[in-house]
């Protein structure tokens, strides 16, 4: 999981809750146009991976996310910083499976045990192997939330873990000749958004395996 530092939210989303003036449409009634300004915001603030397992999305490959969600919580629906996009399309009804992240995580949120990708220090919650499993991390403070984080996102379903090891492993071999100095070049790499403005997909999990490896 990889942190996501929330931006300014879209000049339309500011009109749409303004217009609303405290009410609270059904998001079926959520204006197509607002929207579609809202996902490329959040897909440009995220660098188009998802915001829980770091896989590359696009626009259709995607859904907005609400991390409390909106269900239970309805007056944070429209709340910018309250939303991300996840994998696997929009359909809620009929999801790609198998399952996982945002489809997944569904109606749940538990303060205490959901690390969230809007923390600063989510990445620390989290450790990889070389098979592509991603597991807690051992400080006790910690464990709980990442364990029950993992199992209610389905983030170590056998496709995920095999996404992970492709990525992690073809990082690895462009670090074959390198120096030292050129292979820390090339990790701070993994940290920064590339020239299209995305990110490296699993960028989370082969910076791991730089801080930790080399």
């Amino acid at each position: 999981m990889k942190y996501i530092k929330k931006g300014t939210k879209p000049i339309s989303l500011t009109q749409w809750n303004n217009k609303l003036g405290g009410k609270i449409l059904p998001w079926i009634k959520f204006k197509q146009s607002v929207k579609n300004d809202v996902f490329q915001a959040l897909l440009c603030e995220q660098g188009y991976v998802c915001c829980y397992c770091g896989a590359s999305i696009t626009r259709n490959e995607c859904h907005i996310e609400h991390l409390k969600p909106k269900s239970i919580y309805t007056q944070f629906t429209y709340e910018y910083t309250n939303l991300m996009v996840s994998c696997q399309g929009e359909d809620e009804e009929q999801p790609r499976v198998p399952v996982h992240c945002g489809h997944r995580k569904d109606n749940w949120y538990d303060e205490h045990l959901m690390v969230s990708p809007l923390e600063i220090t989510c990445a620390d919650f989290f450790k990889y192997l070389p098979s592509g499993e991603i597991q807690s991390t051992d400080e006790p403070a910690k464990k709980a939330a990442a364990e029950t984080t993992i199992e209610k996102l389905a983030l170590n379903i056998s496709k995920l873990q095999n996404m992970r090891r492709l990525a992690i492993d073809a990082a690895l071999l462009a670090t074959d000749g390198l120096t030292e100095a050129e292979i820390q070049l090339l990790a701070q790499g993994y940290e920064k958004l590339d020239a299209n403005g995305q990110h490296t997909p699993f960028c989370a999990a082969i910076s791991y395996f730089f801080n930790n490896y080399f």
